[in-house]
């Protein structure tokens, strides 16, 4: 699933595309919204909300979208060659004179009053990319599951949005953090979450992930990815397990010897809820 780093890089170009221009061609390919024509409204602006995207319009509509696992949003000057994927998978496109945004097996495509946002990321905690970060509410959401394990936790969008799988795993790691440590018994919670947000502001700029410092292919990641091969800090061969609730479960990462569990933990306990958001309240 791409990270907030992605997404916040990519809705910067696209503000850059399409901020305060007209569009002279909005298409939504999605069965819900297949009727709404865009075109003619002038962008207000792209911005990203954890790893959701918001493109709001000066007539006071915003355009929701979500990644999941493989969604993406391709730029292309005018008249270039589309090369994101075959059609079928198109689900918008948002062109101005100049630029032409292509959606790409985009999920949770959704329009809303901008002034009703709310009802679809107000559910999110505190976005670690955003000039609002409040560490103190991300931490307040953290503690008040303290029983929770904190490689879900951190993945839980509804406690600091932006950070997904990768940037868990590294910073656990960085800090020396099990996976399955209880949120209550992590010594620095802090500065675990400080040292995550950290990682991903180094990389929001670039669309290569590096957490090590080191671009070079390989050297890229300390853990990540790197299941039987050495840790880059110790020489321990990484461990991989399955971490999160039933169906929902993520590939987690760590060595053994630098995020050593201080209390017996069980591997295989599972638990957390997925980055959806609330159901919307009904019309009546």
């Amino acid at each position: 699933m791409p990270e907030g780093d992605t997404v916040w890089l990519a809705a910067k170009r696209m503000n850059t595309a399409l901020g305060g221009a007209t569009l002279r061609r909005g298409e939504l390919r999605v069965p819900q919204l297949a009727a709404t024509d865009l075109a003619g409204r002038t962008v207000a602006e792209v911005v990203p909300r954890g790893k959701h995207m918001l493109t709001r319009f000066t007539d006071g509509w915003t355009l929701r979208t979500h990644y999941r696992m493989d969604g993406s949003w391709h730029i292309y000057r005018h008249g270039a060659r589309w090369r994101g994927g075959p059609a079928f998978a198109i689900r918008a496109v948002l062109a101005t004179d100049a630029w032409e945004c292509v959606g790409y097996r985009l999920h949770d495509v959704a329009m809303v009053r901008t002034e009703h946002e709310d009802q679809l990321v107000g559910h999110l905690g505190p976005d670690v990319l955003s000039p609002d970060w409040d560490l103190d509410e991300a931490l307040r959401r953290l503690r008040s599951h303290p029983d929770e394990q904190i490689g879900v936790a951190i993945l839980d969008q509804r406690n600091l949005c932006g950070p997904g799988n990768l940037y868990k795993v590294e910073g656990l790691f960085v800090c020396g953090v099990h996976p399955w440590a209880r949120v209550a018994d992590v010594e620095d919670l802090p500065g675990l979450v400080e040292r995550t947000r950290t990682l991903m502001l180094a990389n929001r700029d670039r669309p290569e992930q590096s957490t090590t410092g080191d671009l070079r292919r390989g050297r890229d990641h300390w853990v990540y990815g790197r299941k039987d091969r050495p840790c880059l800090r110790c020489g321990t061969p990484v461990l991989r397990g399955d971490q999160g609730p039933d169906l929902q479960e993520r590939i987690t990462y760590w060595c053994p010897r630098c995020q050593a569990a201080r209390s017996p933990i069980d591997p295989m306990a599972r638990t957390g809820e997925p980055d959806h958001p609330p159901p919307l309240p009904s019309a009546t």
